[in-house]
């Protein structure tokens, strides 16, 4: 069919360009023209007819050449999502320290589907369960949070129980606000577990019921890493292309770019929501997310972000 030509012509495209790879000096403009434009089954597809017709695979004469930011990218642009949110979760947990906010980006804002599919693909390249890995490098309720996200145990219907959001925002305010000390519990029992709709529900009665937004008391009552995932939770049932474009403001303004967070954002949310991310980060910073990277990055690392963005 036209979609099957289509995706046979670019795998013939890439073929004809194929030896930009194999030279001790890569076009680095071929590999962006080629894999930044395409989509996820697109790549699949030119990973497939360059190991037929070259007899090598595309990943590792790629991981072979290039180098720094650029590789990262372009090896993340080959793999499929779920496998990609798989590595950037085991890199996170990898080696001396443990990156929080690669757990806490992933696990937060996945569905039930695409954390089931990040942990069938982590089993299956790394050989240990995710929920056994958050074990082993994770503490206290900040593990049991995650473990809580990863076992993709979220109501997913768009029920509202009235009666029940009231309760929930009542038991919420007295196991925070209302007490000395914070039962956290009670935290991840509705913030994980309660559909969309209905925390939305529970958050509107909880201000009522407390004077203030429930962000503003997971402030007050949490710190480090246990707020930052409440947080992460709660922005991204309000707003996920929102949560993402405070994350990629975050990881680009001030001294430096935090490369990991912007790349990973750029990366999983390219084919996902893209369009609505630049339009939150747009109403929200009064520039285009496309100029940030443009006055914020370097070389053909931000060469291949742009054409992510789309602009």
């Amino acid at each position: 069919n036209d979609k099957q030509h289509a995706c046979g012509t670019k795998g013939r495209a890439w073929k004809q360009r194929s030896l930009s790879v194999q030279h001790s000096c890569t076009d680095e403009a071929a590999v962006i023209d080629v894999l930044a434009r395409r989509t996820v089954a697109q790549r699949q597809r030119i990973k497939e007819v360059y190991k037929a017709t070259v007899g090598k695979d595309l990943t590792e004469d790629l991981q072979g050449e290039l180098t720094g930011h650029f590789e990262e990218v372009v090896l993340g642009l080959l793999m499929t999502p779920p496998v990609y949110d798989a590595s950037e979760l085991k890199n996170a947990m990898k080696g001396a320290g443990t990156e929080e906010a690669a757990l806490i980006d992933i696990l937060a804002s996945r569905t039930n589907a695409e954390i089931r599919a990040i942990t069938g693909a982590y089993l299956k390249e790394y050989g240990k369960s995710l929920e056994e890995d958050i074990e082993g490098d994770t503490s206290g309720m900040f593990k049991r949070v995650l473990v809580s996200l990863a076992t993709a145990g979220r109501d997913e219907s768009d029920t509202v129980n009235e009666a029940q959001a009231v309760q929930d925002a009542k038991d919420i305010y007295a196991a925070g606000e209302a007490r000395w000390g914070t039962d956290e519990v009670k935290f991840l029992t509705v913030l994980c577990v309660r559909n969309r709709n209905h925390l939305l529900r529970v958050f509107q009665e909880y201000k009522k019921i407390s004077g203030r937004e429930i962000e503003d008391s997971i402030k007050r009552e949490m710190s480090g890493t246990l707020e930052e995932v409440f947080l992460a939770i709660v922005k991204c049932l309000r707003n996920k292309p929102g949560f993402f474009a405070e994350r990629l403001y975050k990881s680009m303004k001030g001294l430096g770019t935090t490369d990991t967070v912007l790349i990973r954002i750029m990366v999983a949310r390219a084919e996902i929501d893209m369009l609505d991310i630049k339009a939150e980060f747009l109403k929200a910073y009064g520039k285009t997310l496309h100029s940030f990277i443009k006055g914020d990055t370097s070389g053909d690392y931000r060469k291949i972000l742009l054409q992510l963005c789309g602009e």
